[in-house]
């Protein structure tokens, strides 16, 4: 699915325009969002691609959502 992720004033959004949801970034699996895991505030947790430079925000990117445990 596409994910728009960008800067917010309190961290990092990610926004999900095929569900209309905006949904804060409230933990990752590394240092950087890219590469790894990230839960957004609402449960979700979404796999993102990896760049070797980050890109400029905001971005849009192709991510994965994880099948709920």
């Amino acid at each position: 699915m596409k994910v728009t992720i960008s800067a917010g004033p309190k961290g990092l959004l990610a926004y999900v325009p095929k569900k209309d949801l905006e949904e804060p970034i409230v933990e990752t699996e590394h240092a950087t969002v890219w590469g790894g895991w990230a839960r957004l505030a609402n449960g979700w947790v979404l796999e993102l691609p990896a760049y070797e430079v980050a890109p400029q925000m905001p971005v849009t990117v192709e991510a994965r959502k994880r099948p709920e445990a």
